[in-house]
Formats: structure tokens, sequence, C-alpha cells
């Protein structure tokens, strides 16, 4: 039974979902006392990272194993909500140039959203997952996590991760390149270790001894490695380097994968264990390891987390990246909290029923971050606002959630055809107009008079607006008028209308 300590929530039952590169993973638990207790776990090999094309696309044929998975696991969560469940996916889906052909119908059979997470924030749960297992002490930890195609280090005390990488090599990966040929040679296992330490190489330096006092391994790899040591008579619970070498060895003499018989290593792990036992021997060499102690937590664990805080910690986390962000880039932060505020107060008029919390704040991010493009150049600065977020790393985002918000910062000004692709998305298209309208009104960069100026959707033809702005306001305001004027002839350009009265 594996069980975590968070707050209480208002559900009690929780599910999380990993679709990793090797596995897709479903956890799913009871809550009791604000504590997380395993009732089910669902894991299967669908090994998508070797279905990645040399164009960087999934095969049909990949695709199509993961969403038969989706479609079980989907049947299992019938009659959860929302709110009781996270899926993410990681390092294959973040290389995946296809990936949205994979994930539209992934979430129709799974039912529930999937947010492709970038590196940094896969490595953060894996910490915060792998901590909560662990005794609340300030032990300074190294956290590793080798996975199909990416590897997370982690360097943290006690709770608090305090600095996270993801690097590009996993065991599926490191298997396909180093031993496709299913042969277990010494040149394979050099040529993959040498590789490795070239894309490992600066850990060297983030990660030094004199940093942490306890190295942990999560996941497939160092589990897989720990059972077969374990079955042969190795101590339980960690891996040590005679213990890598005596399994390099074992390797060695079967030669080959279908010669390979060793208790404990299962059927489904065998093909990728070549390339994880260079990347586990790497990461040893690398960081003068030791003694590797076996974690029990891990990704979905952290997500579980993150649930159990009622999204409390996650929402915070991601106030905390947009406003670093947003300071890094030399966005003033007032005049971000002005337009937000203004975007927020339009919105209000047009929203069916209540506003939902969540879009009021992908609201707010967006006009805190409208500016960042201007740190690199004030011509074309939402381009670069949409790139700067495309391409960052940025702690409590997932990489889809991310880049709806580049859209929001591309639009904001200039033509609207180069959004034309989103334009049958109305959550978006009333987004943006808000925030578009919003910039416009707070051209001045000052609180802009709102009273006399209302914003309505029709409700027959919901692709039509209108802003009525009483005639003692246009007086007032003469630019912020002709500004909403070219607004309007901006909107004429696309399938939706804005008229200004």
């Amino acid at each position: 039974m594996t069980e975590f300590s968070k707050p209480s929530i208002k559900t009690n039952r929780l599910a999380a979902v990993d679709l990793g590169s090797n596995s897709f993973r479903l956890e799913i638990g009871r809550i009791e006392h604000g504590q997380f207790y395993r009732t089910e776990y669902l894991k299967e090999t669908v090994r998508q990272g070797n279905g990645l094309d040399e164009n960087r696309n999934l095969t049909f044929a990949a695709m199509q194993r993961g969403w038969d998975c989706l479609a079980r696991f989907g049947e299992r969560l019938a009659g959860f909500t929302e709110d009781e469940v996270r899926a993410v996916a990681t390092q294959t889906l973040r290389e995946a140039r296809n990936r949205e052909d994979f994930l539209g119908p992934g979430m129709q059979k799974l039912g529930f959203p999937i947010d492709v997470i970038a590196g940094r924030e896969e490595a953060r749960l894996i910490y915060q997952g792998v901590a909560q297992a662990l005794p609340d002490t300030p032990e300074r930890r190294l956290v590793i996590d080798i996975g199909g195609r990416s590897t997370e280090i982690i360097l943290g005390q006690g709770r608090v991760s305090k600095h996270m990488e993801s690097y590009r090599v996993g065991s599926v990966a490191w298997s396909m390149r180093y031993f496709s040929d299913n042969q277990f040679s010494k040149r394979a296992f050099q040529m993959a270790e040498i590789a490795a330490k070239a894309v490992l190489d600066e850990a060297f330096t983030l990660y030094p001894r004199n940093q942490w006092d306890v190295a942990y391994g999560s996941a497939g790899t160092v589990n897989a490695v720990v059972d077969v040591l374990v079955a042969a008579g190795w101590p339980a619970g960690s891996v040590s380097l005679e213990g890598l070498d005596w399994l390099q060895d074992k390797l060695l003499a079967a030669q080959t994968i279908d010669r390979l018989k060793l208790p404990g290593m299962r059927d489904d792990r065998k093909p990728i264990i070549g390339g994880g036992l260079s990347v586990l021997r790497a990461l040893f060499d690398l960081l003068g390891i030791k003694q590797l102690v076996q974690a029990s937590g891990g990704l979905r664990h952290g997500l579980l987390q993150d649930m159990l805080g009622n999204g409390q910690q996650h929402t915070d986390l991601r106030d905390h990246s947009v406003a670093r962000l947003a300071a890094k880039f030399g966005a003033e932060p007032a005049h971000g909290l002005r337009v937000g505020q203004t975007a927020n107060h339009l919105f209000k008029q047009i929203a069916s029923g209540a506003v939902d919390e969540r879009i009021s704040r992908k609201l707010t991010w967006a006009a805190q971050l409208h500016e960042i493009g201007g740190h690199i150049s004030h011509n074309e600065s939402h381009k670069h606002g949409a790139y700067i977020l495309d391409n960052a790393d940025v702690m409590g985002f997932a990489v889809t959630e991310l880049h709806k918000l580049s859209l929001l910062v591309l639009g904001h000004r200039g033509k609207l055809r180069k959004l034309e692709a989103n334009f049958d998305d109305d959550m978006f298209i009333q987004q943006l107009l808000v925030l578009r309208l919003a910039v416009a009104l707070c051209h001045a960069r000052r609180d802009p008079h709102l009273q006399g100026i209302s914003l309505c959707q029709d409700p027959k033809n919901r692709r039509s607006f209108t802003l009525k702005c009483a005639p003692e306001w246009v007086k007032a305001y003469p630019q912020s008028a002709y500004l909403l004027n070219e607004e309007s002839l901006a909107w004429e350009k696309t399938p939706w209308s804005l008229v200004i009265l």
C-alpha cells in the first residue's frame, strides 16, 4: 500500500495516468483523512518511444498501441470526474511532431485531458513523488529517474527540489541506437556509455558530490536492475557499482537478448536493459555514486500530490513561475496587472453564467506575459513573446498549456490571420478578443475608464460581438476610440465580427 500525506480535499478518490516512453501507467486510490491509499495499479508496456520515425513523427502502429491502452484505462476510469484524474505525457510526445494527431483521439478514448509536460516539470513532479514517500528530514537528496527517452536528475533537500534538469537519454532510445541488433558486446556497452556521458556531461558540474548526502533512483530502469540483483542474492533496496558490473557481465555472457535468462528479469524489460544499464553506469561514473537507493515514489505519485493539495500547490507554483518569467524579460508588473483586470472585466460581460476561475487565471497570466517579447525587440514583440513561451521550461505548466498562452500572446496585437487555425475554438476567441481590447484600452499605461463601455455576444450569432461606447466616453478618450475602431477592422478579416457602437 502506498501512502502519502496532504491536506484534505473534496473527493474521496484520485487517479493519475503516466504516458511514459516505455510504459503507460494508471494508479487509482482512495483518500482517507487526507491520505492517499493505492487501490489499483495498471501498467502496460506500450513502448511508444521506439515508434518515432526519422522525422520525429509517431508511426501509426505506435499511436494505435497507445490508443488501445488508453481505451482500456478509459473504461476503468468511467465515472471519475475531471477533478479526480490527471494524465501527463513525457519525452516521446514532447519530441513527436505529430503529437496532436495522437492526443486528440487519445483524450477521447481516455475520457480526460492529457497534458504534455516539459522536462523540468517532469523532474519537479518526480522529486515531489519521491520525497513524499521518504521521511521529512533535512537530508540533501540526489534523485535520478531513467525513463525510455529521457533522464531526469534533481537536487533537493527534504521536500524541496532545488535544481532540476532533463536530458534526452534513456533506456529505449539507447537500446535502439546501440543494441538494435539484439546483441550484447563490450564494444556496444562502451559506445553507449561514452555517448550517455556526452549528453549528461554538464551533470558533473550541476550535481557535484559535495552537494548531496544520499542518491535515490526512481522508476523503470532502477527497479528492473534492483529486481535482478535481489533475485541473485544482492542486498535489497539499493544498487552498487559492483552490482552493475555483475549485471553487465551476465548480459555479455548471454550475448543476445534471446539467450538472456535471469531470475527477476521480466520479458518486456529484456529489449531495453542494455540501454538502461549503460545510462545508469554512466551516471555512477560521472556523479561519483557509490550506492543508489531504490525510491518507491515517482512521477505519478507527484501528480497525486498536486491533486491532494486540491491544485493549490500547483496553482501557486504557476503564479510564481509567471511572475519570474515576466521579471526575467522585463515586463512591467503593474501594466500586466492592469491589462489582466481589464480583460477579466470584459470577459465577465460575455461569459455565460459564473466565470470559471481557470479561465480567469489564464487571462491574467497572458496579460502578465504579453510584453515579454519586447525584451528581445519592440518590433513584432508579440512573435518573440510567443516563441519564448513555446520554448521555455516553466515550472507547473504543461507544454500544451504554455502553447495556449503563447497563442494569446502572439494574437494580442497585429493581424489575426496568423491564428486562423484557432478560429473554431469559441473559448479561445473570447479570451483573445478581450485581451486585445484590454491592450487597446490600456494603451496609455494607466487604468482605463470603463464606465460607459459594455461588451456583449449575440446569442443568435455567437460569432458576433458588439462593443457599446457611450458618446461622452468617445469624446473624452478619442485615441482609445480610434484603437477600438481599428480593432473592429481587424476582426473583419476573420470568421468573427466586432461591431463598435
